[in-house]
Parts: structure tokens; C-alpha cells; sequence
């Protein structure tokens, strides 16, 4: 695949390239990335011509914003997508006081993140947003991390904030306003996007993990009713937290944590089936998301010029569609999925 093809999102028309990029590592995700680093890996993202770019509050605190915001300011306003998220309000923590819920970020800024999903804190939200980026619209706002997976018990009480609360209806107005452009959902799980659907109308869906070379339970009912209602699916986490890039070797990581053995059985059995055509693993699991026809782009997280241009090279990989085949008929691939 051509990694800075275009793909438009069907409701809004939206132009994302094929391949872009999730901004987590940059906010020192696991391990302190410093500014210049940072600067030069979304300057080499450019160069080789990235043009859709994701992003959080949450993420370094703030810092993956401000970052990306000061990459993108020095380029015309029109050339770019960008995509960040609600869900998340920072709060500023005490001078000297420790920032107690770092959730592997390294060194973030002195920010508190705090769970609001109502209608004012979605407000904020996006307001802070552009301060922080430096741009006077974002394009696309989704919901972050709601669901039961992220929230647990407390579930329950955050969907009420986002539905009787007025989040998603809040998101709806600032489309309407024209301060962001379309509206979705960035989230690890599925059902609660089916959820959301019925209360709102949204424009597309940043899934992390759920349809990836090792997993393909969302293909039905989830992409089958994007396709229905013309909402465009983002794939994050196309390598399930890394195990569809290291192997299955002792401590691959797999949905933020150790990788269970039937997991590891399962990769070791899909990275085997690639070897036989030459194809590295990382390659085929970038590309075959690609395929379904709900998904605009694919956003893997690079932390340095060193990964990127290892990711780009998986994205631009010719794999002979006899791979695909053959994964499908061993039963690594769901019969019913779409092949690249």
C-alpha cells in the first residue's frame, strides 16, 4: 500500500492518509521522549508525507498536544487532519506536589487527569484543546476511553455523564458551530460505540486493538453497521500492543500487558505462515486492517525517526495476496474478512 494515499471520511469528507500518526509516544509513553526528539520524529512524519495526525489531552498530560501543536502551527492549516479527544480534564496539581496518576507516562506535565464526560467538560475540553494545539478548529473530537473495559463499576455513572449529561450532545453543538468538524468515539472496545450510535449521529470511531491480524471479533455486527451508516473506522493499535511486532517471545505485550499463552500460540502460528512468504509480521498486521471498507486509516505510534521509517517501509511492503489466502485457510484469518 502507498502510505500517504488518500481516504475520506464518508460523512464529512475529511482527507486522511492511509497511514498516520498516533502522538501517545511523544507524550513519553513508557519512556521519556525530549523535545527535540519529539520535533524531529513528527518533522520526519511530515516529510514523508503524513498528513493525518491523532492526539489526546491525556497523553503526556497536555505535552503530546503542545507538541504536535508546535509541528503543525509552521504548516498551512488546510494540508492537515488532526484528531483529539474529550473524556479527560486537566487539572493543575499543587506546586511541589507529585502527579499522582502518571498511567505510564513518564515525566508529564503537572497536570491531574480527571473523568468528565458532561456536557460543560466537553466544552472546556476542546477550548483547552486548541489552546494547546494553537489552531482554531479541530477536525475530528472523539470521546476517549469510555466503556466498561476502561471504567469498570464506574461505567454506569460516566455514560450518564455523556448521554443525560449532555457530552455527546455538547460534541454535536460544537460540530454545528464549526469549532470541530466531525465526531466520534476513541475507544478499546466496540459495543460501547453501538451504544453510542443510538444517541447520537456520528461521523467515525478511532477503535484501538479490536481489528487487528490477531483479532477480528468486530467484524460483525461493529463493521457491518460502520458500513451501514457510513461512519468511518480509524484502527489503532495495529500491532496489539506490540506482540504483532516482536513475536511471541517471553514479556510481548499484549493489550498493555503480558501476552496470555493463547495469544503467544496464536502469533507464533501467524508469524511462521509469514516467514514462509518473507513477509515480516509487522508488515502484514499494519496492512490488513486496511482492507475492510469502514477503514480510512491506520495510526501505529512511532517514538523515534528510527521506528517510523521501520513502519513505513512494513506499510509500503508488496505482500502477495497468497498470504493472505493462506492465513485464511489455516483459520488465522475470519473467513468472512475482507483480504488486501
Amino acid at each position: 500500500m502507498n502510505p500517504t494515499d488518500i481516504r475520506h471520511l464518508p460523512r464529512t469528507g475529511h482527507a486522511l492518509t492511509v497511514l498516520g500518526m498516533g502522538t501517545a509516544p511523544i507524550g513519553s509513553l513508557y519512556a521519556k521522549v525530549d523535545d527535540a526528539d519529539a520535533r524531529h520524529l513528527l518533522a520526519a512524519a511530515w516529510n514523508a508525507g503524513l498528513r493525518f495526525f491523532d492526539t489526546a489531552p491525556f497523553y503526556g498530560h497536555g505535552l503530546a498536544e503542545h507538541r504536535l501543536g508546535e509541528a503543525l502551527r509552521v504548516q498551512p492549516r488546510g494540508d492537515w487532519t488532526l484528531s483529539t479527544k474529550v473524556g479527560r480534564l486537566l487539572r493543575p496539581v499543587a506546586q511541589g506536589a507529585a502527579v499522582a496518576s502518571t498511567a505510564g507516562w513518564v515525566q508529564p506535565l503537572p497536570f491531574e487527569p480527571v473523568f468528565d464526560y458532561t456536557a460543560g467538560a466537553v466544552r472546556r475540553s476542546i477550548e483547552d484543546s486548541l489552546q494547546r494545539l494553537g489552531t482554531h478548529r479541530i477536525d475530528i473530537a472523539l470521546v476517549h476511553d469510555i466503556g466498561r473495559y476502561t471504567h469498570g463499576a464506574l461505567h454506569d455513572r460516566y455514560w450518564q455523564q455523556l448521554t443525560e449529561g449532555g457530552g455527546l450532545r455538547e460534541l454535536e453543538a460544537l460540530r454545528r458551530e464549526g469549532l470541530v468538524g466531525a465526531i466520534g468515539l476513541g475507544v478499546n472496545e466496540w459495543p460501547v460505540v453501538l451504544d453510542a450510535m443510538e444517541h447520537a449521529d456520528l461521523d467515525c470511531v478511532l477503535l484501538a486493538g479490536r481489528y487487528t491480524l490477531l483479532e477480528q471479533g468486530a467484524l460483525t455486527p461493529f463493521l457491518d453497521r460502520c458500513v451501514e451508516r457510513a461512519v468511518g473506522v480509524i484502527v489503532g493499535g495495529p500491532f496489539n500492543s506490540g506482540v504483532l511486532v516482536t513475536g511471541a517471545r517471553a514479556g510481548a505485550k499484549f493489550d498493555y500487558a503480558d501476552a496470555p499463552d493463547d495469544v503467544l500460540q496464536r502469533v507464533h502460528r501467524l508469524h511462521q505462515s509469514c516467514e514462509e512468504f518473507g513477509v515480516p509480521l509487522a508488515a502484514a498486521a499494519l496492512q490488513f486492517p486496511l482492507a475492510h471498507p469502514a477503514v480510512v486509516s491506520c495510526i501505529p505510534g512511532a517514538r523515534s525517526e528510527a521506528e517510523l521509517q521501520q513502519i513505513l517501509g512494513w506499510a509500503a511492503l508488496d505482500i502477495p495476496r497468497s498470504l493472505w489466502t493462506t492465513l485464511q485457510q489455516r483459520g488465522l484469518i475470519a473467513p468472512h474478512a475482507p483480504l488486501p
